[in-house]
């Protein structure tokens, strides 16, 4: 049943307008679901009276707060990380190939006039 017929029924019930027996046979629903409803309602309204809506405000005001201080410490990280980026100078940091046999920046598989350094013009020892 919808929201909103549920509530016509809650509130004919609550009015005394009709009696939960007499609102479960209009609604073709069982008393036990007309009372269900009928305190479910009655819940729901005291927590409003309660101040519920203080609490979600200052729930939503910390959540926005802690969001802030986290979109800060991304920043931060983002400008370190950029500035670490600009400082390494990826040309002079040799890869593992060129470690593992033997190159050297500027050698042979970097381009330079010096072909290799091994018999045979190849960097693997004339293979």
């Amino acid at each position: 049943m919808p929201p909103g017929e549920k509530l016509d029924i809650v509130l004919r019930v609550i009015s005394g307008e009709v009696s939960v027996s007499q609102a479960a046979r209009q609604a073709k629903v069982s008393e036990q679901s007309v009372g269900n409803w009928k305190c479910r309602f009655i819940a729901a309204g005291r927590q409003g009276l309660d101040g519920a809506e203080r609490r979600n405000a200052e729930r939503e005001r910390q959540l926005l707060a802690e969001i802030a201080e986290l979109k800060a410490a991304l920043g931060e990280i983002y400008v370190q990380l950029r500035s670490k980026r600009q400082s390494v100078d990826y040309r002079t940091v040799p890869s593992q190939a060129l470690r593992r046999y033997g190159s050297t920046p500027g050698s042979a598989s970097q381009g330079s006039a010096e072909f290799s350094r091994y018999p045979g013009g190849n960097t693997r020892g004339g293979r």
